[in-house]
């Protein structure tokens, strides 16, 4: 589907709006929305916040905020607005129509993200469906192409179907297609599961908010070359590395895509074959962002997609990543039973790596087992460390 107003050549010069809902707009949702409009490439050049008891039914920000934000736009020449909200249709139709220009929301921002982010096959069908599902909730009436087309030749005249119909007909044949494909993907990596259930590898999984360090992590414990950088959601595809530790069960290690608040749901049902590795994982470390004003917020985000994947029930430990930015020293934190609950490290530093791996031998003890010579070994890392 397109927008009334196409996409400019070259970075999109923005004006970002946050509004808070019933609430005080908190300083971290206008941050966010900066850092994910710059991922996807735009030039911020305004930003309008404000507060309401509720939205409005038509503009969302109310006509007035809407002649503020057309004033800042004009003054900037910008072309894009952003919405650090989830529009609904007809929204987003008012506000282009009033604003003059495209308008678009924090779900399809983040849609687009993930749409540049996508590298394998899988990710990009995924990203896909997403953004299919996301549009077929913007097909409603109002759109200059909507008339009814007209039969065509003898004995085929008649009203036809409106284009709205069409649309949403070749729509759902998409999306099915789509569906049936990241099925048959699912069905591959369940079998791939299964057969190391059989064998007695345990399955780990790395989660966490977008940017905690989780791809920077995975590779310092597995010395893999997983893309890993200073942006949100700098990786979206799953890599998994056999690893070693001494004392332990053999284990494979996955890093999967980063989570963040209010994430689209379209993304959540999108990419369950990719979170199925956290779905089906025997435990379960939560990378956060230690030096984070936020870490408690982002952390409840995290826990709320967990919940809605079905892994919340799954054992975790808390990694308190980028002590390097704190006062925080490497450290273990233990519940009043003695298990771990909390570590403290630094990927970009290598510091609290041991305790990473005392905590994966305590999880997972050592049953009959060889470490074949090509797999990554864990004490490897610590042999330029000093003892913690």
């Amino acid at each position: 589907m397109k927008h009334l107003f196409e996409r400019a050549q070259g970075s999109d010069k923005a004006v970002l709006v946050h509004i808070g809902i019933g609430r005080t707009p908190l300083r971290e949702d206008t941050e966010e929305i900066v850092r994910l409009a710059e991922t996807a490439g735009a030039l911020c050049v305004g930003m309008v916040t404000g507060k309401r008891d509720k939205q409005d039914a038509a503009l969302f920000a109310g006509s007035g905020k809407v002649a503020e934000i057309k004033t800042i736009k004009e003054s900037e020449d910008a072309d894009l607005i952003i919405f650090n909200h989830a529009l609904s249709g007809a929204q987003e139709r008012n506000l282009e129509r009033e604003l003059s220009c495209r308008v678009i929301d924090r779900v399809s921002l983040i849609l687009d993200i993930f749409a540049q982010r996508a590298q394998s096959a899988e990710g990009k069908l995924q990203v896909e469906l997403a953004q299919l599902q996301h549009i077929s909730t913007r097909l409603v009436r109002g759109w200059t192409h909507l008339d009814r087309q007209r039969g065509g030749g003898i004995g085929m005249r008649g009203p036809g179907e409106t284009q709205l119909e069409t649309d949403r007909r070749l729509l759902g044949k998409r999306i099915s297609q789509l569906q049936s494909r990241l099925e048959k993907v699912q069905k591959q990596h369940h079998t791939q599961r299964r057969a190391r259930l059989h064998s007695g590898i345990a399955n780990v999984a790395i989660v966490g908010y977008t940017n905690a360090g989780k791809s920077s992590l995975f590779n310092v414990l597995t010395k893999s070359g997983a893309y890993a950088a200073d942006q949100l959601f700098a990786t979206l595809d799953t890599t998994v590395r056999k690893v070693y530790v001494p004392e332990a069960r053999p284990m494979v290690l996955s890093d999967t895509v980063g989570f963040i608040r209010d994430l689209p749901h379209q993304l959540v049902t999108a990419f369950r074959a990719t979170l199925t590795e956290a779905m089906q994982a025997d435990l379960l470390l939560h990378v956060v962002d230690a030096a984070s004003p936020e870490r408690d917020a982002q952390i409840d985000a995290v826990n709320l997609v967990l919940r809605e994947i079905g892994a919340d029930s799954i054992p975790q430990i808390l990694l308190m990543n980028k002590i390097d930015c704190t006062d925080y020293p490497a450290q273990i934190h233990r519940d009043e039973n003695q298990k771990i609950t909390t570590i403290y490290v630094s990927a970009q530093q290598k510091l609290g790596l041991e305790l990473i791996r005392q905590a994966l031998q305590e999880f997972f003890p050592k049953v009959a087992y060889e470490s074949p010579s090509n797999e990554t070994t864990l004490s490897d890392q610590y042999s330029d460390q000093q003892a913690v």
